[in-house]
């Protein structure tokens, strides 16, 4: 096989200048389980003596034609996941689980940090530090099981969605 020429190594700099320039390119991991694209699972650090924790996605969409649900959750750093919807009745906020998650199709769920969806981690087994990943399986009700990687990692403010006063939401 012959050396790489200039242009290839050239091209190559280019990119590699380019994925330094954008870290948050290096940051984006998204999967894929039937017609749901995963984009980015993540969950905020705990402290220490938290029981519970939490897990949101950059987004999750429904690219297919057919409702797709997401029937639950499981994972090794917690003894069960539960779906969950925070909503504020008056200046109470009230989280009730969810039976399943529906995706319809063609249309993208944000279930961020500071919004009124995610997936609850119930009985920590150990707090969850900024750098720490984990695997978190996923069911679809279509698509069957996904395993995808949780990224622990301290919420940006691009990352949460725009709530009104007082539905800011701490696990």
């Amino acid at each position: 096989m012959p050396p790489p020429s200039w242009m290839t190594r050239r091209r190559w700099l280019q990119a590699a200048a380019l994925c330094a320039a954008s870290p948050t390119a290096l940051l984006a991991h998204d999967y894929r389980a039937g017609k749901v694209l995963i984009d980015h699972p993540y969950a905020p650090p705990t402290p220490a003596a938290a029981s519970t924790g939490a897990v949101y996605f950059r987004a999750l969409h429904n690219q297919g034609n057919d409702l797709e649900r997401l029937l639950g959750a499981r994972c090794a750093v917690s003894t069960s996941v539960e779906i969950h919807q925070m909503t504020m009745d008056g200046d109470v906020m009230r989280m009730r689980a969810l039976p399943a998650l529906e995706l319809p199709p063609g249309q993208e769920l944000r279930p961020r940090h500071g919004g009124p969806l995610h997936l609850m981690l119930i009985g920590l087994r150990r707090p969850l530090s900024v750098g720490d990943r984990f695997a978190l399986e996923l069911e679809f009700e279509r698509a069957g099981r996904k395993e995808v990687i949780v990224w622990v990692q301290q919420p940006r403010a691009d990352r949460t969605e725009p709530s009104a006063p007082g539905t800011g939401h701490m696990h």
